[in-house]
């Protein structure tokens, strides 16, 4: 052992007991000081924390129950066995043309027609403003993929080749020829196709890109939005981009009811909007959507592909009169995708509580970011409404930082989950809303860039209306110190 050493030991030990406790205690103080400055308030508020870490034991898939009038008139009709829409004396006594009714008249449009699902108001409303198959369809890049699964159900793309006399088939002729039984069987359908605009870090269509997009494919005259997230980008440039290239803007709505531009309710900057009341929206019916529109043509055409037949739109009160609706019903398919009665029964009471809890869903919000922002701003930021929105934050969506690398932002989600709270990544191999896994609508050569980058970090949290306000406090908790162990590798328990 060095003399140095020795002294030293020799030296303590010849003092006395209260005089090394504070020798101690003043050399702990002083290393503690020095570690505070070196890595900062954050690090030692984590290490702190390391004694304890945070568990959320409430469900966050808990959908909006459903009130007691909706409930009692459910099951009204259940008694009656009236759950068909058509089967009602008259409009209005229809407990679905009421509710459509009550729609219209919430979110400001003269017509609307209710469906079994928003996939399906999302695809008649391309079919009902006249798309074509082969037409090309202008789309987000960030959006759920129902929303190319409605491009694609509203014109498939079919090739079968077998030993069979040739049969082709298109969409305007019914033709067929014999040929040699060696002769190869062909089926030919024409395909709608999706172009897909690049999406930025507020989780909104790229107006430059749009342009862009416009002016490489100046045979597409739809552009389908989707407000994700119920997030508007800038209304007024998408419908003046539109406008100047002489392409029709379609609006899904499906996470935007109760959510408004610039004063009006969304869906009223395109020709037609659909809305959703599956059950994660601000209705819940379990299933369902409604097309709306001020447009009588697209109305009547709605109604019948739903299943208005025999003069059953007279059954409506939100369609225009029979002066429009013609001979339609005779001249284009009828579909059966009618809401029933029972979804309509339990819908209609939630309509009279969306801004109140549109209220609640706010203040909740604002009171989860400021917490995020300062306790953990500098690795997370938060999306930036459009202004001029009014939004409807039901939900919880955060860019992480670029600090962090692949691995670690794994590391957050699974800390996350560990303890308790599920954080979707939304560009996770299996979210259905990553562009990636549309294989059924691939984004063939365009790699889409922004959007690539934005999804790698980009997560989602459900805000449960049901939830107490300690819980929040506790899902607040778990991001931070989920963050905190991974950034600073805290070893928390």
């Amino acid at each position: 052992m060095p003399t140095s050493t020795r002294s030293t030991r020799c030296a303590c030990a010849a003092m006395p007991s209260n005089v090394i406790a504070i020798i101690s205690a003043t050399l702990l103080i002083m290393v503690t000081s020095a570690l505070s400055l070196l890595i900062g308030p954050t690090t030692t508020a984590a290490a702190a924390a390391a004694r304890h870490r945070t568990i959320l034991n409430r469900d966050i898939m808990i959908p909006d129950p459903v009130p007691q009038s909706g409930i009692d008139e459910a099951i009204s009709l259940m008694q009656s066995g009236r759950m068909y829409r058509y089967n009602a004396k008259d409009a209005s006594s229809s407990v679905v043309s009421l509710c459509e009714h009550e729609i219209a008249q919430y979110t400001g449009h003269k017509y609307c027609v209710a469906l079994n699902s928003c996939g399906s108001a999302i695809m008649l409303m391309m079919k009902c403003a006249g798309l074509l198959p082969g037409d090309e369809v202008l789309c987000n890049a960030f959006t759920f993929g129902a929303v190319p699964s409605a491009i694609e159900h509203a014109g498939g793309k079919v090739r079968y080749r077998d030993m069979y006399p040739l049969c082709i088939i298109d969409r305007n002729i019914h033709a067929h020829s014999q040929h040699p039984a060696t002769t190869t069987f062909l089926l030919i359908f024409s395909t709608f196709k999706a172009v897909y605009v690049e999406s930025d870090s507020n989780l909104v269509m790229d107006i430059t890109d749009l342009e862009k997009k416009l002016v490489q494919y100046p045979n597409c005259k739809y552009c389908l939005i989707s407000h994700m997230r119920g997030k508007l980008t800038d209304m007024d440039a998408v419908k003046d981009a539109c406008d100047r290239h002489s392409v029709t803007l379609l609006e899904d709505c499906a996470h935007s009811l109760g959510v408004y531009w610039n004063g009006q309710h969304s869906g009223h900057v395109g020709k037609v909007a659909a809305f959703s009341s599956q059950s994660y929206k601000m209705i819940n019916s379990g299933e369902g959507g409604f097309l709306v529109t001020d447009d009588a043509s697209i109305a009547a055409k709605c109604a019948v592909y739903a299943g208005a037949y025999e003069g059953l739109s007279a059954k409506h009160l939100t369609v225009p009169g029979p002066e429009i609706f013609m001979d339609l019903p005779t001249q284009i398919p009828n579909y059966s995708l009618r809401m029933s009665g029972l979804a309509a029964a339990v819908i209609r009471p939630q309509l009279l509580t969306i801004d109140e809890r549109r209220e609640k869903y706010n203040a909740r919000y604002d009171y989860i970011t400021d917490q995020l922002v300062r306790r953990v701003g500098q690795y997370l930021s938060i999306p930036v409404d459009t202004p001029g929105t009014i939004p409807v934050h039901d939900s919880l969506q955060f860019n992480l930082s670029h600090e962090l690398n692949h691995e670690q932002v794994q590391q957050f989600l699974e800390e996350c989950a560990i303890h308790g709270l599920k954080v979707d990544l939304f560009g996770a191999k299996s979210n259905a809303r990553n562009f990636v896994n549309w294989k059924f609508a691939p984004a063939g050569d365009d790699p889409l860039p922004m959007t690539t980058e934005m999804l790698k970090r980009a997560c989602d949290v459900r805000l449960p209306l049901m939830w107490d306000d300690e819980d929040f406090d506790d899902l607040v908790n778990v991001l931070c110190e989920s963050l905190d162990a991974v950034v600073y590798n805290t070893g928390f328990e």
